[in-house]
């Protein structure tokens, strides 16, 4: 089997067998604090409180994985939703492993394999893990992949998300949007009118993602039809200037005119009051006053 590359020592310190007895041990629960690098910011009530009752019956199966901090505490790197759900259901001890992590970017990197390789973050939460390494730790987006064992294409693809409006972040967040359906939406994203008409039809009619992406096209085509007729219905001549020629036709004619404009053509509109003043109009047209 071909060794799999790009997950650094973080899978080690996670998935290592041959652990050492004395690092593992039973720890006050008040004495574990969050990572400050956990990339999962959303925890559903529901599937916590289930999480909470099977550990009320059976314990923690699990350990967590801890790291000692300068404070004489523990930092989690692994097992958040174990940790709290421990609290729910009122432990006051928890089983850990405690590894040696030697730097903040390791933590950071046992954080995203915890979740990201076990594919508990939602696809939010996977962005901004991947963007706090390539921002913290100067990572390209290959780079940052590679950490994690993904694509750089996967990479790129979260990263796109993070340019979504707040109101379609949420819909992700609170699965009333997926990922495919957030993807077709991006082709919007110079058209935030046009993104909520999308989103608010997507939801109301329950599309699928390929009929999303058919819409968020067609919508796209339209807007872009709309904005070259604009373009082709915007004056030639400048306002200003079409403003002072005709106070100047006006003012020798003592007559009102109009411009009106067709692309690159048009035609000068002369009014008249009376035959009379048609004829006096031509007269001085024609230079015979």
């Amino acid at each position: 089997m071909a060794k799999k590359k790009g997950l650094g020592r973080g899978v080690d310190l996670l998935f290592n067998q041959e652990e050492d007895e004395e690092k593992f041990f039973e720890c006050d629960i008040e004495q574990i604090v969050p990572n400050l690098y956990q990339p999962r910011q959303h925890f559903d009530p529901d599937s916590l409180q289930e999480l909470a009752d099977s550990i009320s019956q059976n314990g923690v199966i699990q350990p967590l994985v801890v790291v000692a901090n300068p404070e004489g505490a523990y930092e989690l790197i692994a097992g958040e939703r174990r940790l709290r759900a421990s609290k729910l259901a009122g432990l006051k001890e928890v089983p850990v492993v405690l590894r040696d992590v030697s730097s903040e970017e390791e933590l950071l990197e046992l954080a995203l394999i915890e979740n990201v390789q076990r594919q508990d973050l939602n696809p939010l939460e996977e962005a901004e893990a991947y963007e706090k390494l390539i921002q913290q730790f100067s990572y390209t987006q290959e780079q940052a992949a590679a950490k994690v064992g993904k694509q750089r294409s996967t990479v790129a693809n979260r990263l796109r998300l993070l340019q979504l409006p707040d109101f379609i972040k949420d819909d992700i967040c609170k699965q009333r949007l997926s990922e495919g359906h957030a993807r077709a939406l991006l082709r919007l994203t110079d058209d935030e009118i046009a993104m909520k008409e999308a989103r608010d039809l997507i939801i109301s009619k329950g599309m699928s993602v390929r009929q999303a992406e058919k819409l968020t096209s067609r919508m796209k085509q339209t807007s872009k039809t709309a904005g070259n007729s604009k373009a082709k219905e915007t004056p030639v001549i400048p306002q200003s200037f079409s403003h002072s020629l005709l106070t100047r036709v006006s003012n020798k004619l003592h007559s009102k005119v109009q411009l009106v404009q067709n692309g690159t053509r048009g035609k000068l509109e002369i009014e008249y009051y009376s035959v009379d003043d048609l004829e006096r109009l031509v007269a001085l047209i024609a230079g015979e006053e």
